[in-house]
């Protein structure tokens, strides 16, 4: 017989993250070890039975002083494997931030497509499901995995933080380059929809070349606005720095950053200074430890994701839809 109540882990590198989606949930977050080997091996287990369960196990994937993606990745790998082989029902990894997913074409001669050799290891381990957050593309995502995979999107968060703004000036929203269009339109969307208030469009020209970007036209009107541009992650900003600065040019009156995953692996304070940028919003799915503590809270404003992914994950085990919280639009509702 199948327990109705679902084993949620959090691995050592995410236990902050797990912790409030364990509350959120009221649920507590399952006992198991990790230990270290002396020649730099580990292993996990599950110090409790998981025999017919449905497992939930939340790891975000990206690099830190502890630890690289690549060993959070195995980690997160050989625990799946643990739970299947103590005869788990069902084991769902909760990916926070999935790493690789920007490698998902060949853009030279002989290029990997790690993302699709990502995809072939969870399911090796044998993952029944991934959820996942603001993939940077969404089509090479679904399309890499063969398991069941839900793709949530946190713009439903993101549209709270900044209505109060959006209901009292003029709001442009762009796109840093092409393939944002949709991710920005969506943004652009909802925020009409809960202010009332139109806001206008627009994207940047991006062009890359042996590493380096170029492209400075916006299309667009900004002048007199306040610009929100819209991506899925920040990695060095330049992206975000070269359209904030088109933007201001163009006669913005201010320029807000918003992106799911803030990896901050350039200079964050040179990055709002040059690019004169109001506030950069993130969310919490990579922590802003490579932020100076005293802009966090104030340059940089990292919002909550766990309530998304904890109410994903109760509607997974529940057997609920996903249709309306993977785009976010149960969120605007639940607050309008």
């Amino acid at each position: 017989m199948i327990e109705s109540e679902p084993i949620l882990f959090a691995l050592n590198a995410s236990a902050p993250y797990g912790e409030r989606v364990s509350e959120c949930l009221s649920i507590p977050l399952g006992r198991h070890e990790e230990r270290e080997f002396e020649d730099g091996e580990h292993k996990a287990r599950s110090l409790m039975s998981v025999r017919l369960r449905d497992v939930f196990v939340v790891q975000s994937l990206y690099s830190d002083a502890t630890a690289s993606v690549n060993d959070k990745l195995c980690r997160l790998l050989f625990f799946i494997g643990a739970l299947k082989d103590a005869s788990a029902a069902s084991v769902t990894a909760v990916v926070p931030y999935l790493c690789y997913a920007r490698k998902d074409r060949k853009s030279q001669t002989r290029d990997p497509v790690t993302t699709r050799y990502v995809a072939a290891l969870f399911e090796a381990v044998g993952v029944d499901r991934i959820v996942t957050l603001d993939v940077h593309n969404l089509a090479a995502f679904q399309n890499a995995f063969r398991c069941r995979t839900d793709h949530l999107e946190a713009v439903g968060i993101f549209v709270e933080h900044f209505a109060p703004m959006a209901r009292r000036v003029d709001v442009a929203v762009i796109s840093p380059d092409l393939g944002g269009i949709k991710r920005a339109e969506t943004f652009r969307m909802a925020l009409e929809n809960r202010t009332g208030r139109r806001a206008t469009a627009g994207f940047m020209e991006k062009r890359r070349a042996g590493g380096v970007v170029t492209g400075e036209v916006l299309v667009g009107d900004v002048r007199g606005r306040t610009v929100i541009i819209v991506d899925d992650l920040i990695s060095t900003g330049g992206t975000i720095a070269r359209s904030a600065k088109a933007c201001r040019a163009a006669g913005a009156s201010r320029v807000y950053a918003a992106a799911t995953h803030g990896l901050f692996v350039g200079d964050v304070g040179k990055l709002l200074a040059e690019a004169t940028i109001e506030q950069i919003v993130v969310g919490d799915t990579v922590p802003p430890f490579r932020v100076p503590s005293a802009m966090v809270g104030r340059q940089v404003i990292v919002l909550d994701t766990a309530p998304l992914v904890a109410e994903a994950v109760r509607r997974i085990h529940a057997g609920g839809s996903l249709v309306a919280l993977a785009d976010g639009r149960s969120q605007a509702a639940r607050s309008a």
